[in-house]
């Protein structure tokens, strides 16, 4: 009955043990004197403020990217008990005690360090022989920007980890082919999406490498496809299988991510004005206090202030005060010398309008109140002037093709007032929607002319207090966000007195309404303002471009010490650099090469020689293009380290062409033996100027001055040398 308990249990198992080696190497390389050094190391002081927000659960906004890389960051932050209490305001700043270095640079070294093994499976799983391979893993292991960017608080290494798990998954997957539909064959095809979609997650620059493996995985479906040896049936469930992990996976974990992002970050946050007034009250304090209580439909009396949609080139709500529009412009044109209405980037009690029916005197809700609906007439009068929102036909003070607005002032000249307005919810479900809270989109369409209200973008001189003109636009241009505005604070009048009235606009209501937004909702919006969020995108010291990447002719000085010469610089192994960009044009000229010959049928390599080496190309040369070439396009500060994805597929491609070279292009066995020899040498000088670059990388040795000027190879290099 127990006869398996008379049998010892035996487990085996194969272990590489080049892996193992490459492993150790790599975390001993990421992981030495982590904490060293104690100080904020140029762009810790940005991601350190995302970290901080996290574990104080504020909402931000970064430009840069999607939130999986922050919040893997700030769970380093998190697993060290860091407490989100250190004002990242300056980088060499001290860390103080509470703040965990170690483990907020953990994760980026982690990343760091397992590149390095990864690299030796990718080129195993490409056929290419062990010694190949551990050489990839050793040029990415003595690459010292690679190095450098891996010991500190930043993304490039954990986006480089996931570049090459995505690669490393899919070949796992594709030399699996023999055995469809197992659970080794399902773990890899669903890794491959799960990679790719953290690849994405951590910087959007991750959708190269995505799109690349994804373009690779549909040309082996088109073959697929082809084969006559499988039924219909088998290739439906193949093509079916591989879109739901390279297409339904990533974007299921895609969202996940903002899921799990906007769960943390519930509490209002200094980025809250970037955001609509929906998403604003959504979050608690900030906009959610200040509107908590408000009346969720909006009638004929209602005090309300109203928000620009666009929210560019900054928010701003529609403001009007005392001061007219000069009689005369700057340019010589004349104005209507009415009072002035803008849209004023600050909140203040002269935002606040009364919204008025015009067969009515009376500026109160009634009993019971009675809503504005879609296409209903209204007037807008300023709260604290009583004056009426007005257009005309007069040029606009800063852009003379649309209508001056104003507040109608009566100078009993020939010029009525025109003060009617059709409303416009745009968002609406029917054309009987009530006008809503915070949650409707609405235009203001002029009576008389058929304007349309909307900021032009433009900041008013002086004698507008550089506030954002407001202008009426004609229809005919299209219509635009910039002509969108929602109700953000909103009170039912009650006071017909003017004195009174102003007291009443201080005063909050007590109806609660809830405008909790739905995550898909809140997930959309977050998506716009992220991609469309403009960077700074002034001159940077250290910023380069992409013809400065490849002949390393640029540098970035992260740290430096505030008493000796120690100094922490981005800058690559300028051997590995060169010899990475040779190695790519001898493939590119290899590969045209053979393409010719095996047109005029004059094939050189057998066939499997010949797709191992296109394969290869495709994803070691084509990802460096995929990762380096879009760089050319972007309208934004670029630096060194956007090249480093790119660097890393082009390292992997340089001991594909050396093995390639010695077994393909080396005849006898003296080349084979001459060419081992000048790659023995060669390996040797990279080393050499790894040690040699070693201070620059750790930071760690304070240089001599003459130590210093010996490794400033190039004019282009900023290394510090300090007089003593």
């Amino acid at each position: 009955m127990l006869e398996f308990l008379k049998r010892p249990v035996v487990v085996t198992a194969d272990i590489n043990l080049n892996v193992v080696a490459l492993t150790a190497v790599g975390l001993l390389s990421r992981l030495w004197r982590l904490t060293y050094p104690r100080a904020v190391v140029f762009d810790e002081v940005y991601y350190g403020q995302y970290i901080s927000f996290y574990m104080k659960r504020i909402f931000f906004l970064d430009g840069s990217g999607p939130p999986f890389g922050h919040m893997l960051l700030a769970f380093g932050g998190y697993l060290g008990g860091f407490d989100g209490n250190f004002l990242w305001n300056r980088i060499g700043a001290e860390y103080s005690s509470n703040v965990p270095v170690w483990s907020l640079r953990l994760l980026p070294a982690l990343a760091g360090a397992l590149s390095v093994p990864m690299a030796y499976q990718v080129l195993l799983e490409l056929h290419f022989p062990h010694c190949a391979a551990t050489g990839a893993a050793l040029l990415l292991l003595i690459e010292n920007a690679l190095l450098t960017q891996s010991r500190l608080m930043l993304l490039e290494s954990v986006l480089i980890f996931f570049n090459l798990l995505a690669v490393l998954s899919y070949l796992k997957f594709l030399n699996s082919q023999d055995r469809p539909f197992s659970p080794s064959w399902w773990f890899w095809l669903t890794l491959t999406g799960a990679a790719c979609s953290c690849a994405v997650g951590t910087r959007y620059t991750g959708i190269f490498t995505y799109l690349l493996v994804l373009a690779v995985a549909v040309v082996h479906a088109w073959h697929l496809i082809g084969d006559q040896t499988l039924s219909n049936v088998r290739v439906l469930c193949h093509l079916l299988a591989r879109a739901v992990a390279l297409l339904v996976v990533p974007v299921v974990m895609y969202l996940l991510f903002f899921y799990v992002h906007l769960i943390l970050l519930h509490r209002s946050g200094p980025h809250d004005q970037i955001m609509s007034s929906a998403f604003q009250a959504s979050l608690e304090g900030g906009l959610a206090r200040i509107t908590q209580g408000q009346p969720l439909e909006v009638a004929f009396g209602s005090q309300v202030t109203l928000k620009s949609v666009f929210g560019k080139p900054m928010p701003c709500w529609l403001h009007s005060h005392q001061s007219t529009y000069p009689v005369i412009y700057e340019s010589g044109r004349g104005s209507s010398h009415q009072q002035q209405v803008t849209c004023y980037p600050f909140k203040d009690v002269n935002n606040w309008w009364i919204i008025k029916d015009p067969g009515r005197h009376q500026l109160v809700v009634s009993s019971p109140p009675r809503p504005v609906r879609h296409g209903d007439m209204v007037q807008l009068v300023h709260g604290m002037t009583t004056r009426f929102l007005n257009t005309h036909d007069v040029a606009a003070p800063l852009s003379p093709h649309s209508q001056e607005v104003s507040c109608y002032i009566d100078y009993n000249i020939s010029m009525p007032s025109q003060n009617l307005w059709r409303l416009d919810i745009v968002n609406r479900e029917s054309d009987t929607e009530v006008w809503k809270t915070i949650l409707s989109e609405v235009r203001f369409v002029h009576v008389n002319t058929s304007a349309i209200l909307k900021v032009s973008g433009s900041h008013l001189p002086d004698w507008g207090f550089r506030q954002l003109e407001v202008v009426g636009e004609k229809p005919s241009r299209g219509s635009h966000e910039s002509m969108a505005w929602n109700v953000e604070e909103h009170r039912y009048g009650r006071s017909q007195e003017q004195k009174e009235r102003e007291l009443e606009l201080h005063s909050p209501t007590q109806i609660d309404i809830s405008r909790n937004l739905s995550f898909m909702a809140r997930f959309w919006e977050l998506q716009w303002r992220v991609l469309s969020l403009r960077s700074d995108e002034s001159e940077h010291k250290y910023s380069s471009t992409p013809l400065d990447w490849v002949t390393l002719d640029t540098n970035i000085a992260y740290w430096l010490h505030p008493k000796t010469s120690a100094q922490i610089h981005l800058l690559g192994n300028i051997v590995i650099w060169a010899s990475a960009g040779l190695a790519t044009v001898a493939y590119l000229l290899l590969f045209s090469w053979y393409l010719l010959r095996r047109r005029r049928s004059a094939c050189g390599l057998p066939e499997d020689c010949w797709l191992r080496w296109v394969l290869a190309g495709v994803l070691c040369a084509g990802g460096w293009a995929v990762n380096y070439l879009p760089f050319f396009m972007m309208e934004k500060t670029l630096f060194l380290y956007h090249y480093l994805p790119a660097l890393t597929f082009q390292i992997l491609l340089l001991p594909v062409v050396l093995q390639h070279i010695s077994d393909h292009l080396c005849r006898s066995r003296l080349q084979r033996s001459l060419f081992s020899a000048l790659v023995v040498a060669w390996f040797a000088c990279a080393c050499h100027v790894f040690i040699m670059l070693r201070p620059l990388t750790y930071g760690d040795t304070a240089l001599s001055p003459s130590a210093l000027r010996a490794l400033r190879w190039k004019d282009s290099w900023d290394i510090l040398i300090r007089k003593h």
